[in-house]
């Protein structure tokens, strides 16, 4: 035969039920927070000083290309990076045009035509990662055709004899990752801190 209970038993009863699961969600409030907040951020801490990972951990002005401004257009002495869509230097995008877009079109003409001016080459050379903007539009990498059409500017902006700028432009260059992955590249911020010490 079933009972019912007094309604002053029921309140004891859910009042110890919710003392027990408060102090169940404080424990796993503290628990997590110690491991989320203490344990696992020095242990990935920890795997950043491993040899080899360190220099990546820690950040580096050549893992992000933002293109140089010069102080005189007319006088260029810094190498260039891919043009970026967004819409100033401290923010980065890409542009979400498609192939098709007239407006894609119009800005890799606009570009074309900036950038063979001023490198004094042949529009129908400028390479393809001159004219299309990267991604996040601050790949800090280029082409070394990008890279080697620069080369006689930087020169003669510099005053670097035109065999010592090929030679940095060499040892900003990295090769596929892995052997296989990707294609190679030119690290411009790499590239531009060279020159000073050139």
């Amino acid at each position: 035969m079933t009972t019912l209970l007094e309604p002053e038993k029921t309140n004891a009863v859910t009042g110890g039920q919710v003392r027990r699961q408060l102090a169940a969600a404080v424990r796993v409030l503290l628990a997590l927070t110690l491991l989320l907040g203490v344990v696992y951020p020095a242990a990935i801490w920890g795997v950043s000083r491993l040899p080899g990972l360190h220099a990546n951990a820690e950040g580096s002005p050549a893992l992000i290309g933002v293109d140089p401004v010069p102080a005189d257009p007319a006088a260029d002495p810094w190498f260039h990076t891919r043009p970026s869509a967004a819409a100033g230097p401290a923010v980065s995008g890409g542009s979400n045009l498609g192939p098709s877009s007239a407006d894609l079109a119009a800005a890799v003409e606009e570009r074309r035509a900036a950038i063979a001016a001023r490198d004094g080459v042949d529009p129908a050379t400028v390479p393809p990662d001159a004219l299309t903007a990267s991604a996040s539009g601050l790949d800090p990498d280029i082409s070394p055709a990008y890279a080697a059409q620069q080369v006689p500017r930087v020169a003669r902006f510099t005053g670097l004899p035109e065999d010592r700028v090929r030679a940095l432009v060499a040892d900003a260059t990295h090769g596929r990752t892995l052997g296989v992955l990707g294609e190679p590249r030119v690290n411009v911020p790499e590239l531009n801190a060279s020159l000073g010490a050139g």
